[in-house]
Formats: C-alpha cells, structure tokens, sequence
C-alpha cells in the first residue's frame, strides 16, 4: 500500500509564501489580523501580541505586535501602549469613519514625535518582513494599514579592538555584529552628504540585511551598477556571514586569490571608500566587504598612513620581500640543493651536506614534511581555547623540530627555511591573501623538485599571467602594475609623502583630478 504524504513533510516553497504574504493586504478588522498573524507566526513565544480594548469592548480597537528580545520592549509598554490607551478614546468617539481617520494622522504624527520613525504598510508581507527585523507594528481597527514604529534593540558584542587586524598607531576600533552600528562608525569618519547607503534583504529564509555604501561622485558608477546588479540577482536560502556574500559575487571563483577585499577596520573602509571602493556590509558580521580589489592592497596596512611615509615605505618593501620570501625559499633550497649545488660557495656546500649525512629523505619529502607538520600546528593553535592554543603553536614548532633534527628525519638547515617561511607568511597584513600563498608553495616545491631553477620560473611565469588576466568588478586586478600607471605608483611599492600625493587614483570617478592643494 501505497503511503500517503503529509503535508508538513513537504513544506511549501518560501518564495510562494511571501509572495502570498505580500499579496494580502492589511485587514480594517484588527481580529482578523491578530488571527493571521497568529496562524502565519505559529504563535511563537517570542512573538508578543498586546491588544487595546475601547470600553470593555470584546473586539480590540488597537493591536501592537513586536518580537521580544528584537524590539525595545520598555518602549513599547512606557509609550505606545500607554498612547493608545489615552487617544484611542478620542479617536472612537467619533461616529462617522472620515472623522476617525482625522484623527488616526494625528495620533500617528504623535507617535512619530516620540519615537522618530513611524512608517505604514499595506501588505501582511511588508508587516512580517519589518516585524522579523525588529519593528514594533501598530494595528488600529478602521484602517487598511498598520504602522510599524523602529524600536529596533537587541543585545549585541560592543566596539572593541580588533584581534586580526592590530594596530600601533591609529584607531583601534572594530566593527561589530550590528549593522547600524558599523554603518555609523563610517558616518563618523566621512560626514559627507554625498555619501550613499542602499539596504537591500538577501536570503529567502534570513532576510538577512545587506548595506551597500560608496560615495556619489567618487565611486565609479559602472561599479556601483555592478555591485548592484550582483547583489540583486542573488538568490539563496541563507546569508549568515560576509563570505557567502563574497563567494556569490566575485570574478575568478576558480583562482585561488581573492578578488574582494575584507577588513574589519572602520578607518580602513573610510579611506577606501575615498579612494573610490564600495563597501558591502552584512548584518551579523563584522567583516566589511571592499571592491574592486587590486592585488597590492592585501599588502597595504591602514598604519602606513598613519606613519611617516619613509617608514611605511620601507614596511611595505619588507612585506614584498617577505611575500616572496614565503612563497618561494623552500623551493630555492631544493632546487638549488637538488639540481644546482655549484651555485653554493664550497663551505656552505659542505656544511649542508654534512648535515643532510644521515637524513634518510630528499631534500623535496624533508620540505614537505616539515611544511605539512607545520600547517597542522598553526591549524591547531588556531582552533584550540586562546590562553593555550599560542603555546601549543610556538613550543610544539620548538620541540617537534628539534627533535625531528636529533633523531635524523630532516636536517637543521631545512628547519631554518620552513621557520623563516613560517614568519614570513605573518608579515602578510591580510590574512586572506596569506592563504593562496600557502598553497601554492607546495606547488613550486613540486615543480622544484621536477625541474629545479626551470620548473620555478615557469611556475612565476604562469602565476603572473593568471595575475594579470584577474579582474575585480571590471577592473585589472594588478593595477596599476599591469597595466602599468606611473602616476599611481606613488601609493603602491612604496608610500610617497602625503604633500606629493595631489591626485585622485585612477579608480575613482574623476581619476586624476586633484584632491589636495596645500595653501602657503
């Protein structure tokens, strides 16, 4: 016998029922919205229904909904409720319905005077969707529309200092998981009129809020209008994080370098935003999104403009050497210890194979042992509670290497190249762009091994022509290396001093034009 479905095995497709919601319009009776809403919501606990009777009336002449824990519920009971109380009177009083529509504007013009934001919907779609997000609605009998009051107030992490990205010098605040929150720490730092925010909800389930901001005039609008249409013609379940975001909306997703930039810096994002970026900012995370993405940003640090520009300068040398240095000495000592020992002077070719006597493993295994052992302890320390998982990082590196050493399996030369590697890698600002290195290391180990110096720069051959064929939101993503821009180089390798820098980049609306003019 064949077993029959039940219905609530199959629930019905999300996209349906707001279009269901949306097509219902808002009740007169205040009853019958109750009875939906009840029915709709499942009459969840947390979901609040507070009616307001006239004259022991057995229907509610009023109704005011809200979520507790998402809407400020002291409001609700301090103000809204206790006007009701008072003005419904004078409202009902009144036969005719003209009359009582009169007065219905004036007692919503009051309660925008008490609370700031008061707004209608018509639709049971528009009062779910502002409800699930923290407003408090307001349903009063005779009227085909509810009123939604933003009482929004939940518990959320305060500002504090960022733990990924540190500062020396500079701001050191962070955003949080609360989108106002982050929106307004930008406003704090650009008060300009021409400043732009479009929220937009993604996520057929989460709703989840997503803010776009640019400057009007600066931001490219062939950038602007690509970041919209990328966030519009998503179509997912859920967005929890910026990440699903990023992976939705980015060029390359089979590179393995990231072509959206992230930072949970404010300070960050307001000097981006006047270089001509979009930001992208998800409630519920505080990482902020930035495109278009050039590959020399990941090596830039907010602090270099908080230096003088001869330091910051010589930092940023040190974090290209140090980017090569991670991507490539591995591969150098195999090959050049495998293939190419007389480019080695006598004595240090001596002393390596001195040391490598007794070692039972090629040079290319001893690396990939070491690097492997290596990634484990970093992955480690990075998953375990925080007061052990630095010592168990640093002193399993200590222990495990030295004793790799004595009993043989590697030699103490190769222990100093994966350590040097290792500290190199942390030289890297963003930790995004970190992770495409690590990887690709094995790959140039591989090669080394097969080819030796060859296998190397065909291996930085093809790196730089996938670099150069990425583009982020329609722009070249190694600019302005390739293309070449001389008058952009000024903020690239190097940080010339803020009196020399007059133009605006190349990125921005108006690329080129000047933006600083220093008055004797």
């Amino acid at each position: 016998m064949k077993r029959k479905t039940s219905e609530s095995s199959h629930p019905p497709d999300v996209d349906r029922l707001w279009r269901e919601y949306q097509a219902t319009p808002v009740d007169p009776k205040v009853e019958r919205n109750i009875e939906r809403a009840v029915r709709d919501l499942g009459a969840s606990d947390d979901v609040v229904i507070r009616p307001v009777r006239y004259e022991q009336s057995e229907e509610a002449a009023a109704a005011v909904v809200y979520i507790d824990g998402l809407s400020d519920a002291d409001v609700v009971n301090s103000y809204i409720f206790d006007m009701l109380n008072r003005s419904l009177y004078d409202v009902f009083r009144h036969e005719e319905a003209e009359e009582r529509k009169i007065d219905m504007a004036r007692l919503a013009r009051e309660l925008l005077v008490g609370i700031g934001s008061i707004r209608s919907a018509t639709d049971m779609g528009s009062v779910y969707r502002h409800l699930l997000s923290g407003e408090a609605i307001i349903f009063i009998d005779g009227m085909d529309c509810a009123y939604r009051a933003d009482i929004r107030q939940w518990k959320g992490r305060d500002i504090t200092e960022s733990s990924n990205q540190t500062s020396v010098r500079g701001p050191r605040e962070s955003f949080t998981e609360t989108l106002r929150t982050n929106t307004s720490l930008i406003r704090r730092r650009i008060k300009d009129p021409r400043m732009r925010l479009e929220t937009t909800a993604i996520g057929r389930r989460t709703r989840t809020d997503v803010t776009l901001v640019y400057l009007d005039g600066i931001a490219k609008p062939s950038v602007v209008a690509e970041t919209r249409k990328r966030l519009r013609s998503i179509d997912i379940d859920s967005v929890l994080d910026s990440g699903y975001i990023e992976e939705l909306i980015e060029d390359g997703r089979y590179s393995l370098f990231p072509t959206i930039y992230n930072t949970e810096k404010p300070d960050g994002v307001a000097s981006q935003l006047l270089e001509g970026k979009v930001a992208i900012l998800v409630d519920g995370t505080p990482s902020v999104l930035l495109v278009p993405a050039q590959f020399t940003t990941f090596l830039q640090s907010t602090e270099d403009y908080y230096q003088r520009a001869f330091y910051a300068s010589l930092l940023r040398i040190l974090r290209f050497g140090s980017l090569f240095i991670s991507l490539l000495l591995p591969s150098l000592y195999i090959a050049i210890t495998t293939f190419h020992r007389d480019m080695l002077p006598a004595t240090l070719l001596f002393s390596l194979a001195a040391q490598r006597e007794g070692v039972p493993f090629p040079a290319f295994v001893e690396a990939l042992v070491m690097e492997v052992t290596f990634e484990i302890l970093r992955e480690a320390g990075l998953r375990m509670p925080k007061a052990i998982g630095q010592a168990v990082s640093v002193v399993g590196t200590l222990v495990i290497g030295q004793a790799a050493v004595e009993a043989g399996i590697v030699s103490a030369a190769m222990v100093i190249v994966v350590s040097v590697t290792a500290i190199s890698t942390f030289t890297i600002p963003s930790y995004s762009a970190s992770i495409p290195i690590r990887i690709l290391r094995f790959a140039f180990m591989g090669a080394a091994a097969s080819f030796g110096l060859f296998g190397i720069a065909m291996g930085m051959f093809a790196l730089l022509l996938h670099l150069c064929a990425l583009r982020s939101f329609g722009e070249p993503y190694m600019s302005p290396l390739s293309p070449f821009r001389a008058s952009e180089m000024e903020d690239t390798l190097i940080r010339m001093p803020r009196w020399l820098r007059f133009k605006r980049p190349g990125l921005s609306q108006g690329g080129g034009s000047v933006r600083l003019r220093i008055r004797r």
